[in-house]
C-alpha cells in the first residue's frame, strides 16, 4: 500500500498550525474592542501561562529570541562574559549572546538526542563564565537534575531555551518551574502560535519587572496602564529598552491555543508512534525513546539519513519536496555559520557531534494538522527515495 501510494495533490506544509473557531473568534473580539495593542490580553495570556507552567511570573514578548535576550540584559550578561551555548540550536540562542557584547562559548550535543553534553559544558566553564544557555532541542527536555546541580556548583546563571519545549516535563515538573530564566517561543510552527510571539518564565519579580520595562522602551509604565485608567499618566525611563512587546491580538490568539496544547502534545504522540512503526526497515536512525517519568513535548520528529542510505540528507529533502511534502533541517550547527566560523575560527572537527548531525538530520512533519493519511504518504515519499 505504502508503495504504490500517488504523489499527493496538495503540497504538505512543515508546521502548519491548527487555528480553530475559537481562537478566530478570540481575535476578532480584540480587534472590535479597539485595544489591540499590549493590554489586557496579554495579561490574561501571562496569568494562564503562569498557572499552566507553575512559576511564578511570565512575561509576553515579541519572540523567543526578545525573551532570551532581555533575560541576559537583565541578569546583566555583557562584554568579557562568557556564555555557554549548544553548537546544535537555532542561531538565535548565540546571537542574543553576541548582541549583549559577551562570547558565546559553542559546546557539543549528545550523539542520540542532540541535547547539550553537559559533560563537555562543564569541561567548557572559565573564569569569566557566567551563564549557561540549554536548549530543549525538538521537545525533548534536558537533565535538569543534572544542569540545576552544575548551576549551584559553579554559581552560573541559567537561561533555557525552551523554544521547542511548552509542555515538556522532567520528572513530573514543567520546563520552566526549575528555577531559572526559561524562553518559550510562539511562532508560527511552535507546539501553540501566537504568530509571532515568545514569553520568559522567571521565579523572580525584579528580574521580570526589568524585562517588562525593557520590553517597551525602558518605560516605567506601558499604553494600557497610562491610558487605560482615569487620568494622564507620565512615564519615567531608567534606563533605554527596546520594542519587543506582545499585542493583544497575538495573546488573544494564544489563550486559545493553550487550552488544546496538552490534548495536542498527546496527538503528536501518538503520530511519532506511528512513524516509529512505518519507518522501521528504512536506512534512517529514529528519534531515541524518551527518559522515563519526564514528558517530551513532541516538538520536531528528526531522523538521521544513514551513511549507507543510497542518497544524501539534502537529496532526500529534494525527493520529498518534488513529492510534495515539507521537510525541515533543524538545523545546521552554529559553528558552520560563516559568522561564527570567521569569528571564532571553530573547525568542524572540534564539534563532531553536532558537525555529523548537521549534515544527516531532516524533521518530518507533525503537528496536529497532520493525519495519520498524511503520515502514511511521508513515509511512502521516503521509501521511494530511500529503497533502490
Amino acid at each position: 500500500m505504502l508503495d504504490s501510494r500517488p504523489v499527493r495533490e496538495s503540497f504538505l506544509v512543515f508546521g502548519a498550525p491548527m487555528i480553530d473557531r475559537t481562537a478566530i473568534d478570540e481575535v476578532v473580539d480584540s480587534l472590535e474592542s479597539g485595544w489591540i495593542g499590549t493590554g489586557p490580553k496579554v495579561t490574561h495570556f501571562e496569568e494562564d501561562l503562569r498557572d499552566y507552567i507553575d512559576v511564578h511570573r511570565v512575561s509576553c514578548l515579541g519572540s523567543c529570541t526578545a525573551a532570551l535576550f532581555l533575560g541576559l540584559r537583565a541578569l546583566n550578561v555583557g562584554p568579557g562574559d562568557e556564555v555557554l551555548v549548544p553548537a546544535m540550536t537555532f542561531v538565535a540562542s548565540a546571537n542574543v549572546v553576541e548582541h549583549t557584547g559577551a562570547r558565546p562559548v559553542l559546546v557539543d550535543c549528545e550523539p542520540g538526542s542532540g541535547l547539550m553534553d553537559l559533560d563537555a559544558a562543564e569541561a567548557s566553564i572559565t573564569e569569566s563564565t557566567v551563564a549557561v544557555m540549554p536548549v530543549h532541542l525538538a521537545g525533548r527536555p534536558l537533565d535538569m537534575d543534572r544542569l540545576n546541580a552544575l548551576r549551584d556548583a559553579y554559581r552560573l546563571a541559567v537561561i533555557e531555551d525552551a523554544a521547542h519545549a511548552i509542555g515538556a516535563e522532567w520528572r513530573g515538573q514543567r520546563i520552566g518551574s526549575f528555577g531559572n530564566l526559561t524562553a518559550f517561543s510562539f511562532y508560527v510552527t511552535k507546539n501553540i502560535t501566537t504568530i509571532e510571539g515568545g514569553a520568559l518564565a522567571s521565579p523572580h519579580d525584579e528580574i521580570a519587572d526589568r524585562v517588562e520595562r525593557l520590553a517597551l522602551h525602558g518605560l516605567s509604565l506601558g499604553a494600557w496602564q497610562r491610558y487605560s485608567d482615569p487620568g494622564f499618566k507620565h512615564y519615567d525611563v531608567e534606563e533605554p529598552g527596546f520594542k519587543f512587546n506582545m499585542t493583544d491580538v497575538q495573546a488573544a490568539l494564544g489563550l486559545r491555543q493553550l487550552e488544546h496544547l496538552d490534548a495536542w502534545i498527546d496527538y503528536r504522540a501518538e503520530l511519532w508512534s506511528l512513524y516509529d512503526e512505518l519507518l522501521e526497515e528504512l536506512p534512517l536512525d529514529l528519534p531515541p525513546p524518551s527518559e522515563q517519568a519526564t514528558r517530551h513535548a513532541r516538538h520536531l520528529y528528526q531522523v538521521r539519513v544513514r551513511p549507507e542510505a543510497p542518497i544524501s540528507r539534502d537529496e532526500l529533502l529534494d525527493h520529498l519536496a518534488e513529492r510534495r511534502i515539507g521537510a525541515g533541517v533543524h538545523y545546521r550547527g552554529v559553528h558552520l555559520q560563516p559568522f561564527y566560523a570567521r569569528k571564532y575560527g571553530i573547525a568542524p572537527a572540534a564539534l563532531p557531534v553536532s558537525t555529523e548531525l548537521s549534515e544527516r538530520t531532516l524533521s518530518l512533519p507533525l503537528s496536529p494538522k497532520v493525519s495519520e493519511e498524511d503520515v502514511y504518504d511521508v513515509v511512502a515519499a521516503l521509501r521511494s527515495g530511500l529503497l533502490r
